[in-house]
């Protein structure tokens, strides 16, 4: 699946890295086999019980067969459940996938009474900073597959993600509210417990991926980052697939504008080109991210 066109430059924002190059072309790797896009399902249409739902403006929607969807929570607002832009139905995870796939090792060698070692660290951060496949390869197989992916995600209170069949973790499905659940474990300071059976990522291991997930490099810097004023976390995932010729283009992470920390989460697939999946990611967070504040 070679990348055939590098995503749009954009003005430089103060804080925030802009350089956009045919880098990417380095971090998309033929890993995943055919697959037809599942279609969203009746009971992914809503979002979670307390969230609040809307439909993006005709400026932001989706042409031809793509759709996105986006889910925002203010950290520093009064409510706890996200506000969702569009259905919160399952797409593909390509790469935002290796968020997960970290927090899982995290926890797996906390319950071992050992932290990573070095070299599961150096795999961590090629795998989180520049997307490199094979150490996520390496860091999915060491987890267990996908259903070491089940057993952390039950702990990290996430309910509608399902791990990608044998090592095709980027074909994990999940929805945009699952992922801000995600990013809330390591984000959000009143989410540090789990609400599964077991305690979530302790201290340490959330500092450790807010680390990496604010050093991406600098080619891969789009994305929910199109929202941000003066700051921003992310992980970004693209991925065309076979069956169709079209992209799974995803972002998330934390953004701070207007001196307000948000949650962030942008999924999209059935895009034409890479080019144009990033152009509606990043049109949708903005949006999302906009409407949320001014409610």
């Amino acid at each position: 699946m070679p990348y055939r066109t590098p995503p749009p430059s954009r003005p430089r924002i103060p804080g925030r890295r802009t350089a956009l190059t045919g880098g990417l072309a380095a971090a998309v790797a033929a890993l995943f086999a055919a697959g037809a896009l599942a279609p969203a399902t009746a009971a992914a249409a809503s979002g979670p019980a307390g969230s609040t739902t809307a439909d993006f403006p005709s400026t932001v929607r989706a042409q031809g067969k793509a759709r996105v969807t986006a889910a925002v929570l203010d950290l520093d607002g009064t409510g706890r459940q996200p506000a969702l832009y569009g259905a919160d139905a399952p797409y593909d995870t390509a790469s935002i996938i290796k968020v997960d796939i970290l927090a899982a090792r995290l926890l797996q060698a906390r319950d071992s009474g050992h932290g990573l070692t070095a070299q599961e660290r150096a795999q961590a951060e090629k795998m989180i900073e520049h997307s490199d496949n094979a150490a996520a390869n390496d860091l999915w197989r060491r987890i267990g597959l996908a259903p070491g992916l089940q057993k952390a995600n039950k702990r990290l209170g996430l309910t509608s993600t399902t791990g990608g069949p044998g090592g095709k973790w980027g074909l994990t499905r999940t929805t945009a509210s699952d992922q801000i659940r995600l990013l809330r474990t390591v984000f959000d300071t009143g989410a540090a417990k789990g609400t599964g059976s077991g305690t979530a990522l302790d201290d340490a291991s959330r500092a450790y991926i807010r680390t990496l997930m604010g050093k991406v490099a600098d080619e891969q810097s789009w994305g929910v980052s199109a929202a941000a004023g003066s700051g921003w976390e992310l992980k970004n995932g693209w991925l065309q697939r076979n069956t169709t010729n079209l992209w799974d283009v995803n972002s998330v992470g934390r953004i701070t504008t207007g001196g307000h920390h948000y949650l962030v989460a942008v999924l999209s697939d059935g895009n034409k080109s890479m080019k144009d999946g990033v152009a509606l990611v990043e049109r949708a967070a903005r949006t999302a991210v906009s409407t949320t504040r001014a409610r």
